[in-house]
């Protein structure tokens, strides 16, 4: 590898007041969600990626917590649309209605219009619901009566499943998992955390009162330079074909029905980069793709009918990969 680029003091004082920033939202997450630090860094990841997230646990540990207090740190809007299976495609990205007194058609704007969606229990809604979010989850915009408009930025999907209800449920299709940059599962809290938890949550009058721990750090626009920020991290060649050699792996290993596309080394790049700006470095090393390299790629793996006989998950063969897969040395 070659060595990481060097940085002007004028410039480094630039990013450094960045990665400040980035950490002061941070804290401030960290401050209302309590015992899930882990969460925290994997969704302030892809939000400084410019990616959407499928969060994954049991109900009650936090999720639109957690989503309403990342909005109010940048003074984002927020929007939640609670998935059911009656809940059309309408519902979520907006409509035409005619307008009886100046005889045309108005566009209703949908709760996509808004800076983070909550998507809650998204497989609660069958595909076509679930479709309504392709085109804005990868375009930005959203296409009413063949008119294309643009949502707020930054703009992030947050989609919340239960993994243990599969009845009544419908499994996401491919094409809409491969949206999501990160699949991060969230557990139950150490009890010192509950229990800090449950004293500050049960003490306070109201969740609105509650979210007032949480202080204004950012603006929306400040979000777009974190993001550009983390874009400009630099690469070496070296480990961007470590990045790619992972995904590619996955699509080589007898027990996958089906591995992860170049998206998924994309994603996987993008988020790396995210992960070295959070450390407070202005280049990616080989630990940084690892350490992302799960919540990337888990939900792009199909596991043939033996694997999943014999309880194996997807988790357990990407360890196998990273362990077989050479990472370059620093």
């Amino acid at each position: 590898m070659t060595d990481a680029p060097q940085s002007s003091p004028e410039a480094e004082t630039t990013f450094q007041d960045d990665h400040r920033l980035a950490e002061q939202i941070v804290a401030q997450l960290r401050r209302v969600v309590l015992g899930q630090d882990a969460v925290i860094d994997e969704v302030m990841t892809a939000l400084l990626a410019g990616g959407h997230v499928l969060l994954e646990g049991a109900p009650g540990l936090g999720k639109t917590l957690l989503v309403k207090a990342l909005a109010r740190t940048f003074g984002g809007r927020f929007s939640r649309i609670q998935f059911t299976p009656d809940l059309m495609p309408s519902d979520v990205t907006g409509h035409a209605l005619y307008n009886m007194n100046e005889r045309r058609f108005e566009i209703r704007r949908g709760p996509v219009f808004t800076h983070l969606l909550l998507a809650d229990e998204i497989n609660r809604a069958p595909a076509k619901t679930q479709a309504a979010l392709l085109e804005v989850m990868q375009e930005h915009q959203v296409t009413i009566e063949g008119k294309s408009l643009q949502v707020g930025q930054p703009f992030m999907v947050l989609a919340t499943q239960n993994p243990i209800e599969q009845e009544g449920t419908y499994p996401l299709p491919e094409a809409e998992l491969d949206r999501f940059m990160l699949k991060v599962f969230i557990d139950y809290p150490q009890e010192q955390d509950e229990i800090a938890l449950v004293q500050a949550v049960a003490s306070t009058p109201s969740e609105m009162d509650y979210m007032q721990n949480v202080t204004v750090c950012a603006g929306p626009e400040q979000v777009l330079g974190l993001q550009a920020r983390a874009r400009a991290v630099t690469l070496d060649p070296a480990v961007l074909s470590y990045a790619v050699a992972l995904s590619r792996a996955t699509r080589e290993h007898r027990g996958l029905l089906r591995g992860a596309g170049p998206r998924g080394a994309i994603n996987l790049v993008m988020a790396a980069r995210a992960k070295a700006f959070l450390a407070g470095r202005d280049f990616v090393i080989p630990d940084d793709v690892k350490t992302i390299a799960k919540p990337v790629l888990r939900h792009r793996l199909q596991l043939s009918a033996d694997m999943e006989i014999e309880g194996v998950q997807a988790d357990q063969v990407l360890d196998q990969l990273l362990d077989s897969v050479a990472a370059p040395r620093q």
